[in-house]
């Protein structure tokens, strides 16, 4: 334990000397609200929090931890979903924040690519590209705080994976620093190249695990020129995804977000929000956000569509009640109503959160049955499910019984909760995680269910990139049962 120590304290001096005043601090109150997650489930502790300010100062730093043997914990906006970004309570890693690198190197806007530092905020970033008249296809609820490499290191998702694909169909090209400092330099963007293996797919999604993200080419899509957006009431989840089918055969490739949320999430997110109204005047058992999105031509035409693709699914009794925003604002109303569902379920109580998805025609009927089947398993338990019913993803969130303690209940039933979901999402032929990353939550769960020859090669990819274990240990990769 003394050699351990004095290694930590020797390694600090040496951090600090590299980083400078900015880009090192080991004082407890700078530390303190980077150790716990955004949920509040994971807190630990660290060495100290490294803020490099360049691609070169990352390098030289896990050099230095290479040789001290001393993990590194990568944090984005620490927004993140899976207590991915928390380090352990040993004590014994550091905290490696890429917030001081938050420049966009480059905006081509006749290319149609931006080249960021890992540390750039999403809304930085749409910001940008809106000024050059472009985009960027990607966004979700967090936006203000989530960061370029937080997102490209868990393949973030968002509300328009319908049509766009999730962040690894965003990313042209990477730069990223591997556990022995080295720099993987791939950020020209080739349409084709057939040299090896597609070694920046392996970064995207990995978590922090095998190299840590420092920069990152992205596409851009031209700015739309029109948008329109309906909230829809309708009796049940089977008529939401048949109003999916009949509006994307309408709509085409202008259809970019289909969103379902049910009564209960709209409810408490009205109480959450004292200042918002509900869109319709009625209540209906499930709700559908419906976003079209077009380069060319203006809003009235592609609110027409759009309504004449509403019009359409009523006569076949598939809506019950429905609204087209007549302007931004109101559009914005709309998404501000979806994306506070996380904040509103989060203050009823405690509550386990499950990101999964199945396949996209049979989600209607994995909610139909996994819900009653976890609510009669569980007593007192409430079953709610929302999201990106276009692509198979929901969160499927469990809230406990009135009674629970908080803490108490997600420590002991709350996993047994989580366990019964993952069975049932698994034997649906679905995923555990769909878009926030397996980090520590889901470990153990991917270890338990996962693949074994997949889980092989994960293990050895992990060998082989980061032999001394030290990026991000404890999380996405399970341990060896063996």
């Amino acid at each position: 334990m003394t050699a351990l120590i004095i290694d930590a304290k020797d390694f600090a001096r040496q951090a600090a000397d590299l980083l400078g005043v900015k880009g090192w601090t080991a004082i407890a109150d700078d530390l303190e609200p980077w150790l716990t997650d955004w949920r509040g489930r994971y807190s630990g502790k660290a060495i100290g929090l490294a803020s490099p300010a360049s691609t070169s100062e990352v390098a030289a730093l896990v050099k230095l931890c290479s040789r001290h043997a001393i993990p590194i914990v990568p944090q984005g906006g620490n927004s993140g979903m899976a207590g991915g970004a928390t380090p352990d309570s040993s004590g014994t890693a550091i905290l490696l924040s890429l917030r001081r690198m938050n420049s966009i190197r480059e905006m081509d806007a006749d290319a149609g690519l931006a080249v960021c530092d890992a540390g750039v905020i999403l809304q930085t970033l749409h910001e940008a590209a809106e000024e050059a008249d472009l985009r960027f296809p990607l966004t979700l609820g967090g936006k203000g705080s989530a960061t370029i490499g937080g997102l490209i290191s868990t393949n973030a998702g968002g509300t328009q994976v319908l049509r766009h694909g999730t962040m690894r169909a965003q990313v042209l090209g990477v730069e990223a620093v591997l556990a022995d400092g080295s720099v993987f330099n791939a950020l020209t963007a080739l349409k084709k190249d057939n040299r090896g293996f597609d070694l920046k797919q392996l970064l995207i999604g990995s978590e922090g695990t095998l190299g840590i993200v420092t920069g990152a080419t992205l596409r851009l899509l031209p700015a739309p020129r029109a948008r329109a957006t309906a909230w829809v009431g309708l009796s049940s989840i089977i008529d939401a995804r048949s109003l999916l089918q009949q509006v994307d055969r309408v709509l085409g490739d202008t259809l970019e977000g289909f969103e379902v949320i049910p009564q209960h999430c709209l409810d408490s997110v009205l109480a959450h929000l004292p200042s918002a109204r509900s869109p319709l005047e009625g209540r209906h058992a499930w709700n559908a956000l419906v976003e079209c999105v077009g380069t060319k031509g203006d809003d009235t035409a592609l609110r027409q569509s759009l309504e004449n693709a509403l019009a359409n699914a009523a006569e076949y009794g598939l809506v019950e009640d429905a609204v087209i925003a007549t302007n931004e604002r109101q559009a914005e109303d709309f998404w501000t109503l979806r994306d506070s569902i996380s904040a509103a379920e989060r203050a009823l109580g405690p509550a386990m959160q499950h990101d999964i998805s199945v396949p996209v025609e049979k989600m209607p009927e994995f909610i139909l049955a996994a819900s009653p089947s976890i609510e009669d398993q569980f007593a007192g338990t409430t079953a709610i499910a929302f999201g990106h019913l276009g692509d198979g993803n929901v969160h499927f969130h469990v809230l406990a019984p009135q009674s629970a303690v908080a803490g108490e209940w997600e420590e002991n039933q709350g996993k047994k909760v989580s366990a019964r979901v993952y069975d049932l999402v698994t034997q649906w032929g679905g995923s555990i995680s769909a878009e926030h990353g397996i980090g520590q939550m889901k470990v153990d769960e991917l270890g338990r269910l996962g693949d074994p020859v997949a889980l092989s090669m994960m293990r050895a990819v992990k060998q082989a990139l980061d032999p001394q274990g030290l990026l991000n240990p404890g999380k996405l990769v399970p341990m060896s049962q063996e």
